[in-house]
Parts: C-alpha cells; structure tokens; sequence
C-alpha cells in the first residue's frame, strides 16, 4: 500500500505476532509507538509488559526506504544497530483509515498486526487472519498478544 507517515505515526497495540525471540518474554500489552522526525526518519518506541509484570522497553529509528518500506534499526542489536539498511520492515497491508496494519519483511519470518485499538470484535479477527494467510504466512505459526482489554490469552491466530 501506498504509507503516509503522517497518518502512520502515533500508539499501534500488537493483536498478534510470529514469534521471536527478542520479545519471548513480552506476554501482555506489547505496543510500539512511532513519532515523525524528518520526512525520512520516524523514532520507534516499543514497549511490553514482561512475564515479570515489569514494562520494558527500547528505542530505535524506522528510516524509509520506499513507499511501504523501512528499515528499522535499534542501538545495541547485532544487525540493526545501523541507521541505514535493507528494508526489514514492510507493510504489507493497512487498512484505509490506518485503524489496523499488518507489517512483515520479504522472509515472512516476522510479522506482526498493529491495531489503533487494543479490542478488535470477531469480524475483525477474521478479517486479521484472511490478509495474514493472502500475504503468505501461516495464521497457526502467528500468535495473539494478549491486551488489558481486549483478548487475555495467546493462541495460534488461525484458532481465533
């Protein structure tokens, strides 16, 4: 889709996730939160609540590359600590009022859906699980993130 970052930046809550291992210990209320800086440049900040009950958190920047596509860089992370790279991020589904947002990269081993809301209804759910499947993942490797308010429990977004 055609992004405009203007529109794209502000609070996503994570609906559901590929599994990875920089966020295993991330169980409830994952968010990433985006502010412009420049016409290229957006700073990312993601944050969870940990198996421990504790919020963690970490700072980086999405540079963009091209139409829907960025590269995300943290300091400190053994291969995104450079501010310029390869897309690594890419959106690959948003919806026209940027209320949700599905985001990958070209492997499809990371994926992740980004919501404006941290409750979706089940219509909605099912229509999460139609634009994962058509990008190319398995709906059953991806799972939910739970959120305060909407859904508690982690399962496999194709039993959703």
């Amino acid at each position: 889709p055609q992004l405009d970052v203007n529109r794209y930046v502000g609070q996503w809550y994570q609906l559901a996730a590929n599994p990875a291992p920089f966020n295993i210990d991330c169980v409830r209320d994952t968010t990433a939160n985006y502010t412009l800086i420049d016409e290229r440049n957006v700073r990312v900040e993601n944050s969870c609540t940990t198996v421990t009950g504790e919020r963690r958190g970490i700072v980086g920047n999405a540079r963009v590359n091209d139409t829907a596509q960025l590269h995300v860089s943290f300091p400190g992370v053994p291969s995104q600590d450079s501010l310029d790279g390869p897309t690594n991020y890419i959106v690959t589904y948003l919806a026209d009022d940027y209320s949700w947002a599905f985001v990958g990269d070209s492997t499809r081993l990371s994926g992740f859906v980004l919501s404006r809301s941290p409750v979706v209804d089940p219509a909605a759910w099912q229509e999460i699980r139609r634009v994962v499947e058509n990008s190319g993942y398995n709906a059953c490797l991806m799972l939910t993130s739970p959120t305060t308010e909407g859904m508690q429990e982690i399962r496999p977004l194709c039993t959703v």
